[in-house]
């Protein structure tokens, strides 16, 4: 059974070792700077969430959820104001084609749902124009593109 943990002392060096595939790379940030974008945030006042995923024991995955802008975040989406963000998500490389990344998915927005900062009208994400594999799966939960950018990627939004 699929589950998010947080990242933390005990598992965080299990977390860095996972990794997409090559052709992957350019899609999601590595692990270690998604966790150091994490601290980060925290400590510019802002909320970072990074949980590994495991399935069972055995670490699959890493996602990342953030909500609202912290004080270091310069030219900030106006949609990442009072909402909360799939920031990052990337299943390792040997996991793939397990139906990981659309269970992760709903467990993200399931955590999400029980609103941990408050109250928020939407959830958004951004992802590479070329990633057609996370924009089909982004749709499947009913995730739409606003048109608007976030650097050189493609923002979508979902109601809560």
């Amino acid at each position: 059974m699929l589950r998010l943990e947080n990242v933390n002392a005990k598992n965080v060096w299990d977390v860095l070792k996972l990794q997409v595939s090559v052709n992957q790379r350019s899609f999601v940030a590595d692990n270690d700077i998604s966790i150091i974008e994490a601290y980060t945030t925290i400590t510019g006042n802002g909320y970072a969430f990074p949980f590994g995923i495991y399935e069972d024991d055995t670490p699959v995955g890493f996602l990342m959820i953030g909500y609202d802008v912290d004080e270091y975040w310069e030219d900030a989406p106006e949609i990442a104001r009072e909402n909360y963000n799939l920031w990052r998500l990337m299943i390792d490389e040997k996991q793939q084609g397990k139906g990981y990344g659309k269970e992760a998915v709903k467990l993200a927005l399931d955590y999400i749902k029980t609103f941990p900062c408050g109250d928020a009208e939407y959830c958004w994400l951004s992802y590479e124009p070329e990633n057609k594999v996370a924009a089909e799966l982004y749709r499947s939960f009913g995730f739409s593109e606003t048109g608007e950018m976030d650097g050189e990627e493609l923002i979508a939004i979902l109601k809560l």
